[in-house]
């Protein structure tokens, strides 16, 4: 079984940047894709970013140039660095784990992220 844990949401002010942090138990973490989602009320949880196990990354394209993913395997721990952050940006953020073998999504709890104007 996989768990995923994220940290790294809070209040912040419009222009400002937070971290997110998600750690992975398990021994799958390396091989699979790791990505970060996130879901505004009243709307879709949409997809955010994305590193594959060879680290290559993509993103939705509004926040191109401001959010950065990475992955440190030693860790098994994936971050969300947020840069120039808009209130537009609040939501509730969940890291996703997609185990390719068995088409499984494993889901974090959510961390909450406010940006004020």
């Amino acid at each position: 079984q996989v768990q995923l844990v994220e940290s790294g949401g809070g209040l912040v002010q419009a222009g400002g940047s937070l971290r997110l942090s998600c750690a992975a138990s398990g021994s799958i973490f390396r091989v699979n894709p790791m990505r970060w989602y996130r879901q505004a009320p009243g709307k879709q949880r949409e997809l955010v970013a994305g590193i594959t196990s060879g680290g290559s990354t993509n993103y939705e394209d509004s926040v191109k140039g401001r959010f950065t993913i990475s992955r440190d395997n030693t860790k098994n721990t994936v971050y969300l660095q947020m840069n120039s952050l808009k209130p537009e940006d609040t939501a509730v953020y969940y890291c996703n784990l997609y185990r390719v073998l068995s088409r499984i999504d494993y889901w974090g709890q959510g961390t909450q992220v406010t940006v004020s104007s």
